[in-house]
Protein backbone atom coordinates (compact mmCIF):
# COMPACT_ATOMS: atom_id res chain seq x y z
CA UNK A 1 0.00 0.00 0.00
CA UNK A 2 1.82 3.19 -1.19
CA UNK A 3 1.87 5.72 1.45
CA UNK A 4 3.76 9.20 1.62
CA UNK A 5 5.43 9.94 5.30
CA UNK A 6 3.79 13.04 6.43
CA UNK A 7 3.80 14.84 10.03
CA UNK A 8 1.40 12.74 11.99
CA UNK A 9 0.16 11.07 8.95
CA UNK A 10 1.03 8.59 6.47
CA UNK A 11 -0.65 9.24 2.98
CA UNK A 12 -2.35 6.88 1.23
CA UNK A 13 -2.60 7.27 -2.68
CA UNK A 14 -2.68 5.39 -6.01
CA UNK A 15 -1.56 5.85 -9.21
CA UNK A 16 -3.69 4.54 -12.07
CA UNK A 17 -2.82 4.52 -15.85
CA UNK A 18 0.35 4.60 -18.18
CA UNK A 19 0.16 8.11 -18.89
CA UNK A 20 0.16 9.74 -22.03
CA UNK A 21 3.05 12.51 -21.98
CA UNK A 22 0.69 14.58 -24.35
CA UNK A 23 -2.60 14.49 -21.51
CA UNK A 24 -2.63 16.03 -18.53
CA UNK A 25 -2.42 14.38 -14.93
CA UNK A 26 -5.35 14.32 -12.75
CA UNK A 27 -5.38 14.29 -9.29
CA UNK A 28 -8.71 13.95 -7.53
CA UNK A 29 -9.66 15.46 -4.29
CA UNK A 30 -12.64 13.56 -2.15
CA UNK A 31 -15.16 15.57 -0.11
CA UNK A 32 -16.29 14.70 3.10
CA UNK A 33 -18.21 11.54 2.44
CA UNK A 34 -15.67 9.52 0.80
CA UNK A 35 -12.16 8.42 0.38
CA UNK A 36 -9.58 7.55 -2.44
CA UNK A 37 -12.11 4.67 -3.10
CA UNK A 38 -14.44 7.44 -4.56
CA UNK A 39 -13.10 8.13 -7.86
CA UNK A 40 -13.95 4.88 -9.33
CA UNK A 41 -15.88 5.77 -12.31
CA UNK A 42 -13.55 8.38 -13.34
CA UNK A 43 -10.59 5.78 -12.45
CA UNK A 44 -12.33 3.44 -15.61
CA UNK A 45 -12.79 6.70 -17.76
CA UNK A 46 -9.49 8.71 -17.81
CA UNK A 47 -6.78 6.37 -16.75
CA UNK A 48 -6.67 4.81 -20.41
CA UNK A 49 -4.78 7.88 -21.52
CA UNK A 50 -4.31 9.66 -18.35
CA UNK A 51 -1.99 9.62 -15.06
CA UNK A 52 -4.62 9.55 -12.35
CA UNK A 53 -4.08 10.00 -8.68
CA UNK A 54 -6.27 9.28 -5.74
CA UNK A 55 -5.55 10.17 -2.19
CA UNK A 56 -7.37 10.07 1.20
CA UNK A 57 -7.01 13.41 2.99
CA UNK A 58 -5.34 12.77 6.08
CA UNK A 59 -7.75 11.92 8.84
CA UNK A 60 -10.39 9.78 6.70
CA UNK A 61 -9.62 5.73 5.53
CA UNK A 62 -6.63 4.85 5.51
CA UNK A 63 -4.72 8.13 6.32
CA UNK A 64 -5.12 7.68 9.71
CA UNK A 65 -3.90 11.20 11.43
CA UNK A 66 -1.89 10.71 15.12
CA UNK A 67 -2.80 12.94 17.47
CA UNK A 68 -1.56 16.81 17.38
CA UNK A 69 -1.62 16.80 14.00
CA UNK A 70 -2.50 19.78 11.32
CA UNK A 71 -6.08 18.07 10.95
CA UNK A 72 -8.04 20.64 7.63
CA UNK A 73 -5.10 22.74 7.67
CA UNK A 74 -2.49 20.28 6.53
CA UNK A 75 -4.82 19.12 3.31
CA UNK A 76 -3.31 21.88 0.74
CA UNK A 77 0.35 20.93 2.36
CA UNK A 78 0.02 17.43 1.78
CA UNK A 79 -1.26 17.65 -1.52
CA UNK A 80 1.99 19.34 -2.56
CA UNK A 81 4.11 17.34 -0.86
CA UNK A 82 2.45 14.37 -2.90
CA UNK A 83 2.63 15.70 -5.80
CA UNK A 84 6.43 16.21 -5.39
CA UNK A 85 6.61 12.94 -4.50
CA UNK A 86 5.22 12.03 -7.81
CA UNK A 87 7.13 14.52 -9.64
CA UNK A 88 4.28 16.39 -10.97
CA UNK A 89 4.36 19.60 -11.80
CA UNK A 90 1.55 21.15 -12.99
CA UNK A 91 -1.63 18.30 -13.19
CA UNK A 92 -5.12 19.23 -13.08
CA UNK A 93 -6.57 19.33 -9.98
CA UNK A 94 -10.54 17.85 -9.41
CA UNK A 95 -11.51 18.87 -6.13
CA UNK A 96 -15.49 17.47 -5.39
CA UNK A 97 -17.08 19.38 -2.22
CA UNK A 98 -14.39 19.36 0.32
CA UNK A 99 -11.67 18.88 -1.78
CA UNK A 100 -12.50 21.60 -3.24
CA UNK A 101 -10.92 23.55 -0.56
CA UNK A 102 -7.57 21.19 -0.80
CA UNK A 103 -7.48 22.45 -4.43
CA UNK A 104 -8.27 26.19 -4.32
CA UNK A 105 -5.89 26.59 -1.14
CA UNK A 106 -3.26 25.11 -2.92
CA UNK A 107 -3.66 26.69 -6.48
CA UNK A 108 -3.89 30.25 -4.57
CA UNK A 109 -0.59 29.24 -2.73
CA UNK A 110 1.10 27.99 -5.97
CA UNK A 111 -0.62 28.58 -9.08
CA UNK A 112 2.38 27.43 -11.18
CA UNK A 113 1.64 23.61 -9.44
CA UNK A 114 -2.20 23.81 -11.24
CA UNK A 115 -2.39 23.03 -14.79
CA UNK A 116 -6.05 23.51 -13.84
CA UNK A 117 -8.53 23.78 -11.78
CA UNK A 118 -12.15 21.19 -11.71
CA UNK A 119 -14.24 22.24 -8.88
CA UNK A 120 -17.67 19.96 -8.38
CA UNK A 121 -20.16 20.74 -6.18
CA UNK A 122 -17.93 23.46 -4.35
CA UNK A 123 -16.66 26.62 -4.56
CA UNK A 124 -13.94 25.58 -1.83
CA UNK A 125 -11.93 28.44 0.26
CA UNK A 126 -13.04 31.14 -2.00
CA UNK A 127 -14.72 34.57 -0.09
CA UNK A 128 -16.16 37.23 -1.32
CA UNK A 129 -18.96 39.09 0.25
CA UNK A 130 -21.69 38.58 -2.59
CA UNK A 131 -20.26 34.85 -2.57
CA UNK A 132 -20.96 34.48 1.74
CA UNK A 133 -24.23 36.21 1.69
CA UNK A 134 -25.36 33.25 -0.86
CA UNK A 135 -24.26 31.11 1.54
CA UNK A 136 -25.68 32.54 4.43
CA UNK A 137 -29.00 32.54 3.27
CA UNK A 138 -28.25 28.96 2.51
CA UNK A 139 -27.48 28.17 6.05
CA UNK A 140 -30.46 30.23 7.02
CA UNK A 141 -33.00 28.10 5.00
CA UNK A 142 -31.60 24.94 6.90
CA UNK A 143 -31.31 21.23 5.27
CA UNK A 144 -34.41 19.16 5.04
CA UNK A 145 -34.76 16.03 7.08
CA UNK A 146 -33.87 13.13 5.28
CA UNK A 147 -34.22 9.31 6.42
CA UNK A 148 -31.29 7.88 8.02
CA UNK A 149 -29.99 5.89 5.25
CA UNK A 150 -29.89 8.98 2.73
CA UNK A 151 -26.98 10.81 3.09
CA UNK A 152 -27.14 14.73 2.52
CA UNK A 153 -24.02 14.74 -0.02
CA UNK A 154 -26.37 12.04 -2.22
CA UNK A 155 -29.70 12.99 -1.34
CA UNK A 156 -32.82 11.03 -1.73
CA UNK A 157 -32.73 10.96 -5.99
CA UNK A 158 -29.74 8.81 -5.41
CA UNK A 159 -31.88 6.58 -2.61
CA UNK A 160 -34.83 6.25 -4.94
CA UNK A 161 -33.25 5.97 -8.49
CA UNK A 162 -30.13 4.06 -8.00
CA UNK A 163 -30.58 2.44 -4.55
CA UNK A 164 -27.41 0.23 -5.00
CA UNK A 165 -25.32 3.22 -5.55
CA UNK A 166 -26.82 4.50 -2.26
CA UNK A 167 -25.55 1.63 -0.62
CA UNK A 168 -22.24 2.01 -1.65
CA UNK A 169 -21.73 5.43 -0.98
CA UNK A 170 -22.55 4.88 2.42
CA UNK A 171 -20.34 1.60 2.92
CA UNK A 172 -17.42 4.24 1.56
CA UNK A 173 -18.62 6.89 3.75
CA UNK A 174 -18.44 4.04 6.76
CA UNK A 175 -14.73 3.63 6.16
CA UNK A 176 -14.36 6.83 8.54
CA UNK A 177 -16.47 6.28 11.38
CA UNK A 178 -14.36 8.50 13.91
CA UNK A 179 -15.27 11.63 11.76
CA UNK A 180 -17.51 14.73 13.56
CA UNK A 181 -18.98 15.31 9.74
CA UNK A 182 -20.39 18.39 12.01
CA UNK A 183 -17.27 19.75 13.00
CA UNK A 184 -15.64 19.82 9.87
CA UNK A 185 -18.06 21.55 8.11
CA UNK A 186 -17.81 23.89 10.52
CA UNK A 187 -13.58 24.06 10.03
CA UNK A 188 -14.27 24.30 6.53
CA UNK A 189 -16.80 27.33 6.56
CA UNK A 190 -13.63 29.19 9.07
CA UNK A 191 -11.40 27.77 6.07
CA UNK A 192 -12.91 30.27 3.43
CA UNK A 193 -10.08 32.50 3.24
CA UNK A 194 -9.20 32.74 -0.44
CA UNK A 195 -9.63 35.91 -2.11
CA UNK A 196 -11.63 35.69 -5.37
CA UNK A 197 -8.89 37.23 -7.03
CA UNK A 198 -6.24 34.69 -6.48
CA UNK A 199 -8.20 31.86 -8.52
CA UNK A 200 -6.37 32.12 -11.90
CA UNK A 201 -6.09 29.92 -14.99
CA UNK A 202 -8.71 27.68 -16.72
CA UNK A 203 -11.33 26.64 -14.33
CA UNK A 204 -14.50 24.03 -14.96
CA UNK A 205 -17.09 23.83 -12.41
CA UNK A 206 -19.57 21.43 -11.85
CA UNK A 207 -23.03 21.75 -10.22
CA UNK A 208 -26.11 19.36 -9.32
CA UNK A 209 -29.68 21.23 -9.55
CA UNK A 210 -30.88 19.46 -6.37
CA UNK A 211 -27.57 20.25 -4.76
CA UNK A 212 -28.49 20.15 -0.69
CA UNK A 213 -25.47 21.27 0.46
CA UNK A 214 -23.53 23.77 -1.78
CA UNK A 215 -26.45 25.79 -3.94
CA UNK A 216 -26.11 25.64 -7.48
CA UNK A 217 -26.21 29.55 -7.23
CA UNK A 218 -23.14 29.97 -5.54
CA UNK A 219 -21.20 28.12 -8.58
CA UNK A 220 -22.83 29.83 -10.58
CA UNK A 221 -21.72 32.90 -9.31
CA UNK A 222 -18.57 32.11 -9.11
CA UNK A 223 -18.28 31.34 -12.81
CA UNK A 224 -19.67 34.31 -13.33
CA UNK A 225 -16.99 36.13 -12.03
CA UNK A 226 -13.82 34.28 -12.97
CA UNK A 227 -13.08 34.87 -16.88
CA UNK A 228 -12.68 32.35 -19.10
CA UNK A 229 -14.01 29.43 -16.44
CA UNK A 230 -16.94 27.03 -17.60
CA UNK A 231 -20.07 25.57 -15.95
CA UNK A 232 -21.59 22.27 -16.01
CA UNK A 233 -25.03 22.38 -14.39
CA UNK A 234 -26.25 19.07 -14.52
CA UNK A 235 -30.42 18.77 -14.23
CA UNK A 236 -31.79 16.50 -11.73
CA UNK A 237 -28.81 15.49 -9.67
CA UNK A 238 -27.71 16.20 -5.98
CA UNK A 239 -24.22 17.05 -4.20
CA UNK A 240 -22.28 14.33 -6.06
CA UNK A 241 -22.66 14.55 -9.54
CA UNK A 242 -19.50 12.48 -10.36
CA UNK A 243 -21.05 9.47 -8.27
CA UNK A 244 -24.76 10.14 -8.98
CA UNK A 245 -24.58 10.91 -12.62
CA UNK A 246 -20.59 9.75 -13.49
CA UNK A 247 -21.20 9.62 -17.94
CA UNK A 248 -22.33 13.31 -17.58
CA UNK A 249 -19.49 14.27 -15.43
CA UNK A 250 -17.06 12.62 -16.90
CA UNK A 251 -18.11 13.86 -20.49
CA UNK A 252 -17.72 17.58 -18.86
CA UNK A 253 -14.21 17.01 -17.62
CA UNK A 254 -13.15 14.92 -20.94
CA UNK A 255 -14.46 18.24 -22.99
CA UNK A 256 -12.77 20.59 -20.27
CA UNK A 257 -9.40 18.86 -20.82
CA UNK A 258 -9.55 18.64 -24.31
CA UNK A 259 -10.02 22.67 -24.36
CA UNK A 260 -6.94 23.54 -22.66
CA UNK A 261 -3.84 25.46 -24.02
CA UNK A 262 -1.47 22.56 -24.96
CA UNK A 263 1.56 23.21 -22.47
CA UNK A 264 4.64 25.52 -23.87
Amino acid sequence: MPTLPRPHCDLYYEVHGAGDPTAPALVFAHGLGGNHLSWWQQLAHFAGRHTCVVFSHRGFASSPEAPGGPGLAGFADDLLALLDHLGLHAPVLVGQSMGGWTCTLLAAARPDRVRALVLACTTGAITHPELDAIFAAHLARGLPALPPHVSVAAGLRLAREQPAMNVLYNQVAALSPWLDRRAVMATLVAMRTVPLAALRGPLLCVTGEEDLLIPPSAVTWLVGHVPGARLHHEPAAGHSVYWERPAAFNRALAEFLAALPPVR
